[in-house]
């Protein structure tokens, strides 16, 4: 899929968007207890998979896919005291089956009736046949996030379980998703879908929202439920409910999908006149052992799978750190408004990986890269399996940083061989005076020198830079930290190297 051409047709289409104001079909009792029962009901039957919308609208292109909008006229719940509206979005093009949309209102659902009378179109728009696989393919909530009487958009649900949210004054561009199954095996992934969602009616001024959606697939049949306060962070909590069909020995919980094109660790490779391409620069983790690991993201040459070992940890999050109009230099992208998104277990998650999957991508259009939890223990079938988490959109993980955090890394070749890598860290008051500071710097191959450390006057903290020689090494890992009286100074710095 071409993710640019994805973004940006969720864009076009977020400027208009849902079903007519009030317009709900036959009303039936709704409660999680219900839905979770359907799942169970589900979970006993062999998957059937959704009929496909006819040809003719999964054959639209991109071009043709931006001719058709939902008018935000329509949208649910338009025009009555409702502290959401809701926009919908055309099937077709990547979106080949319909959902089904339900509104609820205390314990009573009723479905969102898809109808083309509610969407614009130019007079460039095909004349396409209509029958009844047709339905929506996603939807968007806006709220009144900045000015009274003014409701912008903070979260896009559309796509398998894809999902996308912005905290105030961002612009889209990490996504999540329910579940991951089977990520970069050879035998190939399984995408779960979300078929069904229930959109609870707020109260008028209430910030936060629910929605629970169903989700099948081959291989599992689960209740999800979302609970949704924006601002800055924007903060979901998410419940999952899952009942393997089959027994399912690599699942990704938590997991989120972004871009990683070039930064100052591999600009050369890149003919460009910006000097960074990513939506994110680095996965963060706060592990079990209370370390805190900074791993800067690559686009290798080769697909690349890191698997970070944990009991029960704390968080992690892919994040863009690079916040400065002039890390980028692009007035269109704006990738410096771009969110983290970090997410923190609830409860005991046990053993298992934070697994990084970083894909070779030569174009900004492609998602590449991967990250979730992988549970040590396989999810049985028939079994329910439950799991909580909190879901940050913005800018920061939650809480302080206790110690100096990694802002900038850069390499490249070294006229004499080899190659030089710089760590800079910002300012922090524990690091005290530089000649405190010790570097540890380690590398599983090649040769590696001892650090150096150097003041930053630009970035007013600590520079890190070593040397080193791969000696035909394919790849190699390494660890740096600042440490003072042999105690930690920063967070650790992880980076596995790839001939590029």
């Amino acid at each position: 899929m071409l993710r640019r051409d994805f973004l940006t047709a969720l864009a076009a289409l977020t400027a208009t968007a849902p079903v007519r104001a009030g317009a709900v079909g036959a009303e039936m009792p709704f409660s999680t207890d219900l839905l979770m029962d359907r799942v169970r009901a589900m979970a006993r039957e062999r998957y059937r998979p959704r009929p496909m919308v006819p040809e003719a609208w999964r054959n639209l292109t991109y071009d043709q896919y931006r001719k058709i909008w939902f008018a935000e006229r329509n949208a649910l719940w338009s025009g009555e005291d409702s502290a959401i509206k809701v926009d919908f979005f055309a099937p077709g093009l990547y979106f080949p089956r319909a959902i089904k949309v339900f509104a609820v209102e205390g314990d009573v659902a009723a479905q969102v009736p898809f109808s083309l009378d509610d969407f614009d179109t130019t007079d460039k728009f095909p004349d396409l046949p209509v029958d009844d696989t047709l339905g929506f393919s996603g939807f968007r909530l806006r709220a009144e996030t900045e000015r009274a009487g003014i409701f912008q958009e903070f979260l896009v649900m559309q796509g398998g379980t894809y999902f996308r949210g912005i905290g105030t004054g961002q612009i889209y561009g990490i996504s999540a998703r329910g579940l991951a199954i089977d990520t970069a095996d050879p035998k190939g992934e399984e995408f779960p879908d979300f078929t069904e969602f229930y959109i609870e009616r707020p109260a008028a001024g209430a910030r936060v929202f629910n929605v629970h959606a169903i989700l099948d697939s081959p291989g599992v049949a689960g209740l999800y439920s979302f609970e949704i306060a924006h601002g800055l962070p924007l903060r979901m909590r998410v419940t999952a409910r899952l009942i393997p069909r089959r027994r399912l020995t690599h699942v990704g919980l938590g997991p989120l999908t972004s871009m990683f094109q070039f930064d100052g660790t591999n600009r050369d490779r890149f003919s460009d006149f910006r000097p960074a391409v990513h939506d994110s620069d680095g996965l963060m983790i706060r592990n079990g052992r209370g370390e805190t690991l900074w791993r800067p993201l690559a686009n290798p040459k080769t697909l690349q799978v890191s698997a970070f070992i944990d009991d029960n940890p704390r968080g992690f999050g892919l994040m863009q750190r690079a916040r400065k109009f002039s890390d980028f230099a692009d007035l269109e992208a704006l990738y410096h408004r771009r969110p983290s998104l970090w997410i923190t277990p609830e409860g005991d998650w046990g053993k298992g990986a934070v697994t990084l999957v970083e894909i070779p991508t030569e174009r900004e259009i492609y998602d590449n890269i991967v990250a979730y939890w992988r549970p040590e223990t396989a999810l049985e079938p028939g079994v329910l399996h439950s799991h909580s988490y909190a879901m940050d959109w913005g800018e920061t993980p939650p809480g302080d940083a206790p110690l100096a955090q990694v802002v900038d890394t850069r390499m490249g070749r070294r006229y004499s061989g080899g190659y030089i890598a710089t760590i800079d860290f910002a300012p922090h008051p524990g690091l005290g005076d530089l000649a405190d500071l010790t570097p540890s710097v380690s590398a599983k191959a090649g040769q590696v020198s001892d650090g150096l450390i150097q003041q930053n006057p630009e970035t007013g903290g600590p520079r890190l830079a070593f040397s080193f020689d791969p000696e035909g090494a394919p790849l190699i890992e390494f660890r740096a930290q600042l440490r003072k009286a042999g105690a930690p100074a920063s967070e650790v710095w992880l980076y596995r190297w790839t001939p590029t």
